[in-house]
């Protein structure tokens, strides 16, 4: 399992917002569903700092995430400046290999 976490910081007052484009059922996890491979979303709220979020991207391989990146290039860029208005910072954590 290939997974990819982002931390997020929603702009103060826009958080409902947020979850709702970031969150499973969200823009961001339908739009995903669209790629073979895919396999879910998690979002996480930060329990000490109410903005803060992580996302866990999850799919099957690091092959089929950049397979989907590749054809859906331009949806991605246009999805990604929409989604920019909730945030005030997004941060590429890594990329993580499931181990067992």
């Amino acid at each position: 399992m290939f997974v990819i976490v982002w931390e997020f910081i929603a702009k103060s007052g826009r958080e409902a917002e947020f979850e709702q484009v970031y969150g499973r059922q969200g823009d961001w996890a339908r739009f995903f569903s669209k790629g073979e491979g895919y396999v879910r979303t998690e979002l996480h709220r930060d329990t000490q700092q109410a903005n803060r979020y992580l996302t866990l991207d999850f799919w099957i391989s690091e092959a089929a995430y950049q397979a989907f990146r590749a054809e859906h290039a331009q949806e991605y860029a246009g999805l990604d400046r929409r989604s920019e208005a909730l945030t005030e910072r997004e941060t590429c954590l890594g990329t993580f290999l499931a181990v067992d």
